[in-house]
């Protein structure tokens, strides 16, 4: 199938989750607003983006997850759905800074703008 299959976990701001899919260097974002509760809206949010690009779980290489600075609950929802699917995939979880090199440097400024 694929070569390499990334996820990308972002959850450190609490008005929003982003994840991102990357398939041998071909990159796809999906974000979703949070409403109530981050936790809930995460792991549908991961089937979804996989879904849409027609890849199943065992295909996955490697998830990245974004260890903040940010929302502290958001950061450990993130954290902790990462670990527990590298865990059950027994696949490497790293940590970065926003992992999302193109994309979240403008949430980011975005963010900072509407403060």
């Amino acid at each position: 199938m694929f070569n390499q299959t990334i996820l990308y976990i972002d959850t450190t701001d609490n008005k929003k989750t982003i994840v991102g899919i990357n398939c041998d260097g071909k990159e796809k974002i999906y974000q979703e607003k949070v409403i109530n509760f981050q936790s809930q809206n995460l792991l549908p949010l991961i089937q979804k983006a996989l879904d849409k690009e027609k890849i199943k779980f065992p295909d996955l290489t490697e998830i990245k997850v974004n260890q903040g600075p940010g929302s502290f609950t958001g950061i450990r929802v993130g954290v902790t759905v990462a670990n527990t699917l590298g865990w059950v995939l027994n696949i490497p979880v790293n940590g970065k800074k926003r992992v999302f090199p193109k994309y979240h440097v403008c949430f980011y400024y975005l963010n900072l703008q509407s403060v």
